[in-house]
């Protein structure tokens, strides 16, 4: 779904543009005109072609706080047999 809003509109309720960014793309008009886009990030990330790094997605905040502990894992050396 598209939506256009006035540069006014935008700063008088940025909380409908950011709302109707979910659902799609939000143009801005300026003097009538398009002069820019409002996208949600998923959109933009899917445009732009970008993905974060695990470094970036293990740095988001908030995750301190999830229980994440990853089994041990054994693993036997075999001594080889030249003779």
């Amino acid at each position: 779904m598209t939506t256009t809003v006035t540069s006014r509109e935008l700063n008088q309720d940025i909380g409908r543009a950011k709302k109707a960014a979910m659902s799609g793309p939000v143009f801005i008009t300026h003097r009538g005109k398009p002069s820019h886009v409002l996208l949600n990030i998923d959109d933009y990330q899917r445009l732009t072609g970008q993905r974060r790094s695990l470094a970036d997605a293990l740095s988001m905040p908030g995750l301190a706080d999830i229980d994440f502990e990853p089994p041990r894992v054994r693993i036997d050396s075999v001594v080889p047999d030249f003779s």
